[in-house]
């Protein structure tokens, strides 16, 4: 049995637990101070005055034992790319009478930004649609390009070949066939041309974009080899044709079609571009179309003007690492602009197509009585 002398001497021993638990509460005071830099506590106090008057008493307070904590997430903010546009376009110079619109799409989160609404000619840039309606068609039918209509897409493409256009567009069923294609591709405001005036199919910059995401992304109506293939004939323009879309790329890459159309009615010029372009790394889609310029170089300047300017709204903020909109489908960079595809010549030239003809490196062979390229 314990004495009371020794109860006595044991009581009067300090705790060595006592230190411990100062220890702990300290680093705990510690660590929740730092938590507090990126979580905000709501601490709820008891009400009354006991509550205020020992608050007030106590020189370091601590959260009541009913406090609340929870974590309030920093949102990221909205970027309105299409008023971005719209302020980088107010440095762009356009003509009096003149219009111009731009679609771009960035391809690595899927954000994009649109300039003006108006319903433009194709001129020449219809010839990715045609060359990307063959190569749907060929897909339903089970069979590759003949020889021949690979020989007229290489000269329409890349040359902007009149005669080798005009050979598809009869193959593809002209504008009924263009039209078919388009529903399946999703363009809802391109109408093919009458009879043989592909050139005057009528389209949206929207439509344009939506059209390039069905050649550069992932999901699309056409198959990857018939991806690959229109790609790489884009990515191999003539070098007098290099200008429109790609003065917003690094160097060459890039891949693209051009268009042009001096109007016999009023003699001014339709100028377009759409294509893809490379930036720091990173993939953009580009389509920018104009009408009513007095000269076709003044058409071009407006038309690059644009792309830039396009372009500059998501270059600047990847170079800042700004956040941007929300991530849908990306548009594939797997391939090339340069990358060639060969082809099968499993089908019969005259299948579907007229012998080939000479082809003319011109981009202006005249086409009724306008100048198309």
């Amino acid at each position: 049995m314990e004495s009371s002398r020794a109860r006595r001497s044991r009581l009067a021993r300090p705790s060595r637990r006592r230190p411990l638990l100062a220890s702990a509460l300290a680093c705990a005071a510690f660590v929740g101070a730092t938590a507090a830099g990126t979580v905000y506590v709501k601490a709820q106090a008891h009400s009354g005055s006991g509550a205020a008057s020992s608050a007030a008493s106590s020189p370091s307070p601590s959260p009541s034992a009913d406090a609340e904590a929870s974590v309030e997430p920093v949102a990221d903010p909205v970027v309105d790319h299409d008023a971005l546009l719209a302020e980088a376009m107010k440095a762009v110079t356009v003509e009096d009478g003149a219009e111009v619109s731009v679609e771009v799409l960035a391809s690595d989160s899927g954000a994009s930004a649109s300039y003006g609404d108006g319903t433009f000619d194709t001129a020449s840039i219809v010839k990715v649609d045609i060359l990307a309606a063959l190569l749907l068609q060929a897909q339903d039918a089970d069979r590759h390009l003949t020889a021949t209509e690979k020989s007229y897409a290489t000269a329409m493409i890349e040359n902007s070949d009149n005669v080798s256009a005009s050979a598809l567009w009869r193959a593809i069923g002209k504008a009924e066939g263009l039209d078919a294609a388009n529903e399946r591709f999703g363009l809802t405001d391109t109408e093919g041309g009458d009879d043989m005036l592909w050139g005057l199919t009528r389209t949206t910059a929207a439509d344009q974009l939506t059209l390039l995401r069905q050649v550069f992304g992932d999901d699309s109506e056409l198959s990857e080899s018939s991806r690959a293939y229109l790609r790489g004939l884009m990515g191999r323009i003539a070098v007098d044709q290099r200008w429109g879309v790609s003065a917003a790329a690094d160097g060459s890459a890039w891949a693209l079609k051009n268009g042009w159309l001096a109007r016999s009615a009023t003699g001014l010029w339709d100028v377009n571009s759409i294509g893809r372009v490379t930036v720091d790394g990173h993939d953009y889609l580009v389509a920018t179309l104009s009408h009513g310029n007095t000269t076709m170089e003044k058409g071009i300047t407006l038309v690059e003007a644009a792309a830039k300017a396009a372009v500059g709204v998501f270059a600047e903020e990847s170079a800042s690492g700004a956040a941007s909109a929300s991530p849908s489908v990306s548009a594939s960079a797997s391939v090339s602009a340069s990358a060639s595809v060969s082809a099968s010549a499993s089908v019969p030239a005259s299948a579907s197509v007229p012998a080939s003809p000479s082809v003319s490196a011109s981009p202006r062979s005249p086409m009724s009585a306008s100048v198309y390229g």
